[in-house]
């Protein structure tokens, strides 16, 4: 079940955060790290009423956060749709125990189902360059790299800037 969070699934889902950041760390992908995502950006994603989590058996396994506000990082993208109604998806988790099982499948498909359903003109997001896994995941979702982008508090690797057409 997916359903919006609330404060009191945040120790739930530092936890997973947590783990998919150790996860990836072991695997020498550096996409998050002990500041980012902090607590502070979930509290804020939850306030806002834009962070879900996915349950099974009543156990939260991950969460993704979907705005219609455009991160100020991507004012100087050049997005193949007009900046009108745009979805933008960040933090999209599994925790690893729970990963490749179609979880994260499932939590993009309720975000695009959303996006459908709100007449938005695209999907946008960025992943990790290193992060192979990822990238092959949303090229396989249709997703389209259009920029590269750089977080240097988190990588001197790019991100990938994708987009996906409603």
């Amino acid at each position: 079940m997916i359903r919006q969070a609330t404060h009191n699934d945040l120790p739930y889902i530092l936890n997973i955060i947590k783990n998919c950041t150790n996860h990836m760390i072991n695997n020498k992908i550096y996409q998050w790290n002990k500041n980012y995502p902090s607590k502070g950006i979930f509290k804020n994603d939850i306030k806002k009423k834009n962070l879900y989590i996915i349950e099974i058996n009543e156990k939260i396994i991950g969460c993704v956060m979907k705005s219609i506000i455009e991160s100020e990082a991507y004012k100087n993208i050049n997005w193949k749709t007009e900046n009108k109604k745009n979805l933008y998806v960040h933090r999209l988790a599994v925790d690893p125990k729970y990963q490749g099982r179609g979880y994260g499948i499932k939590l993009m498909d309720f975000v695009e189902e959303n996006a459908l359903k709100n007449n938005c003109l695209s999907i946008r997001l960025d992943t990790f360059s290193k992060n192979k896994r990822n990238v092959k995941f949303y090229k396989k979702r249709g997703y389209i790299k259009i920029e590269d982008i750089y977080f240097l508090n988190q990588s001197i690797y790019p991100f990938y800037c994708f987009e996906k057409i409603i």
